[in-house]
């Protein structure tokens, strides 16, 4: 299998299922088969985030991140053989943001090593393109100054929140996916809602579905939704 890698970041896959109890009770082994999979994946020198999900949109979430895109697409297809339903996926690719040269922050995002918090919240937003508030026809300088006035939210998290901004323009129905991490689940609702009244959110952004999970040991995040071997 040939790699398929981006010129510039990583790959990375938000995958979302229920669990087939009756197939699960017909076929034992699908723990196994999912953390062998995770397994096999970390050995490829790719990352996995496994999660319980709270809420009926999904049983359990996986992140898969790692700078080949066929060898996520071959992690996609090994989990199909464990008795789990997919329910919703995102696809996006890390990248830097074109508001910031400081390069240690960009290859943060670019190349990441993302932590075992205990909670994982992830959302797809897109920039508004109405006749009165169109992201796209500002000009470079004033979409720049209201990201710097963005970031400086996001930084005053630092140390309780970790956030990691993916690219998906042209490649799914939003335009980023934005994953965040924490060890309070409180502080996601903190971040989020101290971020609605920045003009970057309040006047130009439109936000997806939201998925908050349980982040935690493969074995464990399966045995909490009840696929265990």
């Amino acid at each position: 299998m040939e790699p398929v890698t981006p010129s510039e970041g990583w790959g990375a896959l938000h995958l979302f299922y229920r669990v087939d109890r009756e197939r699960a009770e017909r076929e034992p082994g699908g723990a196994k088969r999912v953390l062998d999979a995770v397994a096999s994946l970390e050995a490829d020198e790719h990352q996995a985030l496994c999660f319980a999900v709270l809420g009926h949109k999904a049983d359990f979430g996986v992140m898969a991140l790692g700078p080949d895109l066929a060898r996520l697409q071959a992690f996609e297809q090994e989990l199909a053989a464990a008795p789990l339903a997919p329910s919703w996926s995102y696809v996006s690719l890390t990248e830097r943001s074109e508001y910031t040269s400081d390069e240690e922050r960009a290859r943060q995002r670019l190349y990441p090593r993302l932590p075992l918090k205990n909670a994982i919240c992830f959302y797809p937003m897109s920039k508004r393109r109405d006749p009165e508030a169109n992201w796209y026809a500002l000009p470079f300088e004033e979409r720049k100054q209201l990201m710097e006035g963005h970031g400086r939210i996001g930084r005053s998290y630092a140390g309780r929140v970790l956030q990691l901004i993916t690219g998906s323009v042209g490649l799914d129905d939003w335009e980023w996916g934005v994953t965040l991490l924490a060890d309070d689940p409180a502080v996601l609702k903190e971040i989020v809602y101290e971020m609605r009244f920045d003009e970057v959110s309040a006047r130009y952004a439109d936000f997806g579905p939201f998925f908050t999970g349980l982040l935690l040991e493969p074995p464990e995040a399966l045995r909490r939704v009840g696929l265990a071997d």
